[in-house]
């Protein structure tokens, strides 16, 4: 894509839009070197503005409760204050390098696009802190907030790294998905020079959610966030990849089964626990024979296979993604939310012999999206009992955290030597439309 290329990362009806305005991975090894000792004047002067902001944003609470519309002026200050927080988070978490401006006029290459004041309901502006609660705790877990390990994927911890790593995992639970993707683009960058592609749109996601959050508690508009990848297709690719995530359910749910979803789940995760100790022999076997013959052997792949694939089925149930009871051998295309995978082929052995701790960044990211499949399956929760359904955005954000945490796994249980890709897209980016010819040229007009 050329440099200068606009690149919009959600529909034209969104009131608040992230907008990459290119798309350079490059950075500035010097800059990124010293990235939070630069910032500090911006987060100075961002928490400076945000206390007027939110002081500004009382004033337009009154306004709206009595006109039913914000006045443009208070409008446009309280926009600038998120459009400036949303620049300083992209050059903090590395998804953009330049040095921002402090006055948020746009033009950065991580931006806001704000609507323009619209009327918003008097009853949804009275109870606006409580109803941005939901999206506020998840804008938390994708952007720093403190969160905890999950059930399926510890029991995958125990099974598959020692201690330290897993004490890790739990680290990068609490710290949030876009600190986590920091760390790992910080030493990837001064290796390389560029930013990872996957972790810069999956930062450049969470920004966009945080600021859909922000807009909603601060008054700016009366549409909810959504937390639906498809605001991301439209600047993250999803490159082929050996493992695939195929979600074929739909977002009806039984109360009954809702509210007993975790005692329901009691023997999958006694299952689980019991076939990972089989499974941690299974893979120290394949390591050795893959060091040997550069392919893990067939019957120790589908065994592999099936185990997380199982553990993949066992994690969409518990966190509310997937709606019926799964089976116990993880067969391939047996439940809703299943993961795909291809078969086996040659690896490298240099790749092989340092699995383990090569699989470590990947294991610490894996950790956060579990911090945050957490919060969406408890909000999730909630939300099912009272209306019989899963929210489309909640279940799609799921299922692309239980994507990478398959191919996580799957890559170090020797199922492929594809690294895992972050980017939070189900599909692939889609392909723009051509224009029509004019009718004078269309069709058989020759």
């Amino acid at each position: 894509m050329h440099q200068n290329a606009r690149v919009e990362a959600a529909p034209q009806v969104r009131p608040i839009r992230l907008v990459l305005r290119d798309d350079d991975l490059g950075r500035s090894r010097l800059t990124v070197f010293f990235r939070l000792l630069l910032a500090i004047p911006h987060l100075i002067w961002v928490a400076l503005w945000g206390i007027a902001a939110f002081v500004v944003a009382f004033v337009l609470w009154l306004a709206i409760l009595i006109n039913g519309k914000a006045p443009t002026g208070i409008h446009d200050f309280v926009a600038g204050y998120l459009r400036y927080a949303t620049h300083v988070g992209a050059y903090l978490f590395l998804a953009a390098n330049p040095y921002p401006g402090f006055r948020g006029a746009p033009g950065y290459p991580v931006d806001l696009e704000i609507g323009q004041p619209e009327p918003q309901s008097r009853w949804t502006a009275f109870f606006r802190i409580v109803l941005a609660l939901p999206a506020l705790v998840l804008a938390a877990a994708l952007g720093g907030g403190f969160s905890t390990g999950s059930p399926g994927q510890s029991s995958w911890q125990a099974s598959t790294s020692d201690s330290s790593v897993s004490a890790g995992w739990f680290a990068a639970s609490a710290l949030g998905v876009t600190s986590v993707v920091a760390f790992l683009a910080w030493f990837a960058i001064l290796a390389k020079g560029r930013a990872p592609r996957g972790l810069r749109d999956l930062a450049a996601f969470a920004l966009g959610y945080g600021a859909q959050a922000g807009g909603y508690l601060l008054l700016l508009t009366d549409r909810y966030p959504s937390s639906d990848p498809e605001l991301a297709e439209p600047f993250s690719e999803l490159p082929d990849h050996p493992i695939r995530i195929v979600v074929a359910d739909d977002l009806e749910r039984s109360r009954l089964t809702v509210l007993f979803r975790l005692l329901l789940a009691i023997p999958h995760l006694v299952w689980i626990t019991l076939w990972s100790i089989a499974v941690l022999f299974a893979a120290l076997a394949a390591w050795v024979v893959a060091l040997a013959t550069g392919r893990v052997p067939g019957a120790l792949h589908r065994f592999l296979a099936a185990y997380v694939r199982y553990a993949t089925h066992v994690g969409a149930f518990v966190y509310l993604v997937g709606r019926r009871f799964p089976g116990f051998a993880g067969q391939a295309g047996s439940y809703a939310i299943d993961a795909q995978i291809a078969d086996r082929e040659r690896q490298s052995r240099w790749k092989t012999v340092f699995r383990l701790f090569l699989a470590i960044p990947a294991l610490l990211l894996s950790g956060a999206l579990g911090g945050v499949l957490l919060v969406l399956a408890v909000l999730a929760w909630f939300y099912a009992l009272v209306t019989g359904r899963m929210p489309e955005g909640l279940r799609n954000l799921g299922a692309a955290c239980l994507r990478y945490s398959a191919q996580t796994y799957a890559y170090l249980l020797l199922l492929t030597d594809r690294y895992p890709y972050a980017a939070p897209v189900l599909r692939p980016r889609p392909e723009p439309e051509e224009p029509e010819p004019p009718a004078a040229l269309a069709g058989d007009a020759f």
